[in-house]
């Protein structure tokens, strides 16, 4: 394939490293000084887009890879206000869109672990669950996307909790995310269910940024030529 990269710093050239020793071909690299690469007539050549750049950049990048007809897959976060626009917009030009908080596959099924988790602990309100997240200091917004994922998890399963908060906390209602910026950690998140009878915890520990470029790239040759909106489940079959 031939790949535009939307975003090069330690992400894309991850990914650059991987998708080049898998065979493809990165056609376009796209950062602050070479904006005009995003054009739709400059664009076109692309098979499909891979987009790790900022919050503030992310929605009108997505949106100019939709007017030139490229396939996207996101993997920035902290903009996810805009993916309802997002979502119509490519469904409307019949584009491709795949967005994932993580591309991790350990993490992808560390979800499904959570998620489980949250169905099962749901009816104990005798148990407060609580979450902390580790990344690098470079890291832009906290807690993190994958923080927000497994939070949005458990909030949907218990009795107890209705809303999330980016701090602890010792009021019931509320699950607290603890976030922490740390170098060179490239990313741990830790659930943690606690009783005055047992703890139980899950762990996702990541060892460094290969498993995420190393998703996102296995993202980018699942959506080529695909039309819709999707996400790693439907990649990994989950």
């Amino acid at each position: 394939m031939k790949i535009a990269l939307i975003g090069y710093g330690k992400m894309g050239k991850a990914i650059e490293a991987i998708a080049v020793a898998k065979g493809h071909e990165i056609s376009h690299i796209i950062d602050r000084d070479s904006q005009h690469l995003l054009e739709k007539e400059n664009l076109q050549g692309a098979d499909v887009a891979i987009e790790f750049t900022t919050p503030e950049t992310a929605f009108s990048n997505i949106l100019k890879c939709f007017e030139a007809g490229v396939p996207v897959v996101c993997g920035t976060t902290g903009w996810l206000e805009h993916l309802p626009e997002v979502t119509a917009a490519c469904l409307e030009k019949h584009q491709a869109f795949l967005y994932a908080s993580n591309f991790s596959i350990g993490v992808n099924i560390f979800f499904e672990l959570n998620k489980k988790l949250a169905e099962l602990m749901g009816p104990h309100t005798d148990y407060n669950v609580q979450m902390e997240e580790i990344h690098h200091t470079q890291k832009k917004d906290a807690p993190s996307g994958t923080a927000i994922t497994l939070a949005e998890q458990i909030l949907a399963a218990s009795k107890a909790k209705n809303t999330r908060v980016n701090e602890g906390t010792h009021d019931a209602d509320k699950l607290g995310i603890v976030s922490k910026r740390i170098d060179p950690a490239p990313g741990t998140h830790i659930v943690n269910y606690t009783s005055t009878i047992d703890d139980i915890t899950i762990i996702h520990t990541a060892h460094s940024r290969q498993g995420f470029a190393s998703g996102a790239v296995k993202a980018a040759e699942w959506l080529k030529d695909k039309k819709g909106v999707f996400s790693m489940k439907d990649v990994l079959n989950l």
